[in-house]
Order: structure tokens, then sequence, then C-alpha cells
């Protein structure tokens, strides 16, 4: 047994769906074998850095504390000394800087394997979509300086190196018994349900659909199709963008906004929906190879699904449909005639990926450390 600390640097929500993913990944640690902790800032009262549920570092409440929290880092490399841990698996928060350098050097020093997940790359180009350039200012001076410290980069792309460092390839995984299959075959002779899940950056590219639907529409159609939209909006200027595209195409009737679903409520629509609708924009922000989560809980759900960037897991799918990467409208009509097509059950979609459970891609990383 080897003892793992999984450390973030943000707070940690069970009911956040970034703070769900992590969970996954210590429950599948554990499940390899492996004596996990999870440390994590909590900024509820004062500036605590937590290991499980055990205070390491209070920073306060002044007006240093939000600086004293990104700079100082002994507490955990204490710990790491202290406690004899084996693997340190940090989640970047693009945060290379002298103070993570120091502290990876202390961790290694100590004995420990370190290694740093990037959850996405590259990603200079989404802090600029979102006018957040200034907060990877640092992070860009220093990243290789970071990156030169670590045993490896776990990344869910296909880069062979990352910031002169070898990577580690893993997939996105899933945790099978916290995604409930679809049940409900609907009856799809007459319109067809797609289904969107996401908090929705531009990079989603849900507009490209609202616009193939107004295409669609701009003729009378017997056969209805309607785009359900599950998810908050990740700023009001994208939200108010949608909905004015939502609007002036009058698509009210076909496009329905639910915000956040969770539990039954979404396996509801899940249950409801027919088709899903994957990420349809990441070339907005220049990336072209990823592993989204997304497209693994729909097949996860049971339920053929489109996007438009590479992912290798899925590329060559019968249940998977493939846009363009630009900013076509999407085809409506190809969604009609592909979906016809398919005669693989939600079981055999499920069935399909079986491999890509979170206990496997861990097991990957720790054979390659």
């Amino acid at each position: 047994m080897k003892k793992v600390l999984f450390l973030i640097f943000h707070g940690f929500d069970p009911n956040n769906g970034i703070s769900k993913k992590i969970s996954y990944q210590v429950n599948a640690l554990k499940q390899c074998g492996n004596e996990v902790h999870l440390c994590y800032m909590d900024e509820t009262e004062t500036k605590k850095r937590i290991i499980d549920e055990n205070v390491i570092a209070d920073y306060g409440n002044r007006f240093l504390s939000k600086i004293i929290k990104r700079i100082d880092f002994s507490a955990i490399s204490h710990y790491v000394k202290n406690n004899h841990i084996g693997l340190v698996y940090i989640r970047s928060n693009h945060n290379a800087n002298p103070f993570t350098i120091n502290m990876v050097k202390h961790m290694k020093r100590d004995g420990a394997k370190v290694v740093m997940e990037i959850p996405t790359y590259p990603y200079d180009s989404e802090y600029e979509a979102q006018g957040m350039s200034k907060q990877i200012f640092l992070d860009k001076f220093f990243r290789n300086s970071l990156a030169k410290q670590l045993d490896a980069i776990v990344t869910f792309s296909d880069y062979e190196q990352i910031f002169g460092q070898r990577t580690i390839r893993i997939s996105n995984g899933i945790d099978f018994d916290s995604v409930k299959m679809k049940t409900t075959i609907n009856d799809t002779s007459k319109e067809l349900n797609l289904i969107g899940v996401a908090e929705i950056h531009e990079w989603h590219g849900f507009d490209r659909l609202v616009r193939g639907l107004a295409k669609y529409y701009t003729k009378p159609q017997n056969y209805i199709v309607r785009f359900h939209v599950v998810g908050y909006f990740f700023s009001t200027e994208i939200e108010n963008e949608f909905k004015k595209i939502v609007l002036d195409n009058h698509m009210e009737n076909y496009v329905i906004l639910y915000g956040k679903k969770h539990g039954k409520e979404l396996d509801y629509l899940f249950d409801k929906c027919d088709f899903g609708i994957g990420s349809l924009g990441r070339h907005r922000v220049g990336i072209d190879k990823i592993k989204t989560l997304k497209n693994r809980e729909y097949a996860a759900r049971g339920i053929p699904f489109i996007y438009s960037e590479t992912d290798s897991d899925f590329d060559t799918k019968p249940y998977v449909l493939k846009a363009p990467a630009d900013e076509t409208a999407i085809d409506i009509k190809s969604i009609i005639e592909f979906y016809n097509k398919i005669s693989t059950s939600p079981q055999e979609i499920r069935d399909s990926i079986m491999n890509l459970s979170w206990e496997n891609q861990m097991k990957t990383v720790l054979n390659n450390i």
C-alpha cells in the first residue's frame, strides 16, 4: 500500500462537478490499494488548508490572507514529510510560481513522487477567451521550471510532452455507480429530443445547434426536434448572447432552458431525451484533441451523441456523429438521419466504455510512476 496525497488549490464541494470528478479519482486510487488523503482549501469563515477533515494551516481572514494562501505551502510539505507520503497527485490550478516550485522540490527531497494533472491543455486560449489572461501571467513564466521538477504530467490529451516534461496520457473516466443508464426508449417517429448538459461556455458551441434548428425550421416541419439545455451559463454575457440567438431566430418553442439539474431530475431528463450534444466549439479556444467528461457521461447514459473535437476514445464509435470544427450551423437533418440508422442499444453503448472506469485510468497513472 502506498500513501497518496491528492492536492487541489481550491475548495471542495461534493455537489460541484469538478469536486465530484476529484472524489471519483480519490476513490479510484483507493480501489487500487492505496491510502489516499485529500488536501483542499476551505474559505467559509477563514482561509484554511485542510487534509481530510483536519486543518493543517489557518491563514485567517485578513487582507493579506488571500496572498498568503497562494505562496505558503509549507504545511503541505511538512505533511508529506511527516506522514511519509509516497505519491503526491496535484491538480493544476495553472499557478506555477517560485512557491509551488519550491513546494515540489521539498516533496521530492523527502522521497515523494510528484505528478501534476493538467485538466485541459493547451489552456492559454481559454483564459484569453474569458478575458482572464492576467491570471496566468506568472504561470507562463514558471510552468516549464515547475514541470522540470515533476515526475510526469497527467493529461487527457494526446501530447507526449507538455512544458518539456513527459506525460502520462489517460482518459477522463466514469464512475459507473454514479451515472444511471437511460431506461426509457422513446417513440421517435414524430420527434427527437436533444440534450446538452454543461456549465455553458462559448466552447460548448450550443449556439451552432440553435442556428441549425433555425435553419431547419425555415420551412414547416412535420418532424419536431427540440433542444433541452441543462446547466448554468458561465457568465451573464454568454447567457444573454445565447438567449438573444434563441429569440432572434424565434426558437423559444424548440430550445428549453432548465438551469442546473442533478440526481433524479437529471435522470428524468435523460430518459426524456434521445441524443446528446457535446462540445461544438472547442476550435474557438484552439483545442482539437481533448477527452471530455461529457462525452463519457453520454455514453455511460447509453445515448448517442455529437461533438466536433478529436476524441480518440469515441471518434470511430458507431453511435457518435462528428460535426465539423468550424462556425457552420449544425445540420439537424443529418442528426435525424444518423439517429434513425443507429442500431446500438443503450446497454451496448454503456458496455463499450467499461475500460474507461476511473479505476482503470488511475491504475495507468500508478503503473507509469
